[in-house]
């Protein structure tokens, strides 16, 4: 079960690029859930698959020289869910399917893997703790950084659109 969890239904074990593999997956299992439970079930993913998350990678990591091996993506699929939740929350705000916001799903890819991979500040930080918290926490940090990225550029898409239909 924990390398169920760990490898997110064995995504892990895609090559090249188990990382991007494991937030590519997160999307369509984020729009199952927007659908089935909206952006509070989304919201409950996050928090179910750090918890999950944390246990499985102790278990698959104990004894391991390398604590977080490539086939561990448990951690990016929450990281993606927590970048997602503006479109989520934004859309069920909207009365919109989540998908008509595809530009924020393209965003929050981006962006969560570019802090994902590039490690920068905080998330440089929690990936060099130890564990299987420091696992699961560089990308939730990434994802909040993604999130905060996807509200930023959605306001700024809101702006210009919103300038461009009422001109001053």
């Amino acid at each position: 079960m924990s390398s169920l969890i760990a490898t997110f239904f064995y995504v892990g074990h895609l090559r090249p690029a188990p990382g991007t593999w494991g937030s590519l997956a997160a999307l369509p299992a984020a729009w199952a859930i927007y659908v089935l439970a909206g952006p509070w079930g989304l919201l409950a993913g996050v928090v179910l698959s750090y918890v999950l998350g944390v246990w499985a990678t102790g278990v698959e990591t104990k004894g391991k020289d390398d604590h977080d091996p490539s086939e561990i993506v448990i951690d990016e699929v929450c990281g993606q869910w927590i970048a997602l939740l503006p479109i989520a929350f934004g859309a069920a705000n909207a009365g919109v399917a989540m998908t008509d916001l595809w530009p924020g799903w393209i965003a929050a890819f981006v962006l969560f893997r570019f802090f994902d991979i590039t490690k920068l500040g905080p998330v440089g930080w929690a990936d060099r703790m130890d564990g299987p918290t420091g696992v699961m926490l560089d990308d939730v940090i990434a994802g909040i950084f993604a999130a905060l990225g996807v509200l930023g550029l959605a306001w700024l898409a809101h702006q210009g659109f919103v300038a461009q239909v009422n001109p001053a």
